[in-house]
């Protein structure tokens, strides 16, 4: 959801649900990489609500895009860090002969 002054689009503060520091601060950190930012920061309202207030003001550009771009560009990163990983896994397991183990057996 969508808050702030309608008739200024470069200005906004997003409630996102269901979310906590983990997301907030990777969004705020992404904003923050963004030319077009002049301020981006996040509060949680209340421990016990599961929700985070995410704070944008742009040089101009509307504040949904500019947060829109930035949630594009940290998918684009995690899955860059996904890639990385699952190939160094792979590598590991073929240069030392990485075999599954079973760790339900009683041995």
């Amino acid at each position: 959801m969508e808050h702030g002054a309608f008739g200024d689009q470069s200005k906004a503060t997003f409630s996102l649900t269901e979310e906590d520091h983990t997301l907030a601060n990777a969004v705020r950190f992404t904003l923050n990489q963004d030319p077009r930012v002049t301020l981006s920061g996040y509060s949680i309202p209340h421990p016990s609500d599961a929700r985070v207030n995410i704070r944008v003001q742009t040089t101009g550009d509307p504040a949904s895009e500019v947060l829109k771009d930035a949630c594009q560009d940290l998918m684009l990163m995690c899955r860059h860090v996904r890639s990385t990983f699952d190939k160094a896994v792979d590598d590991f397991k073929a240069s030392n002969g990485v075999q599954a183990m079973k760790i339900d057996s009683k041995e």
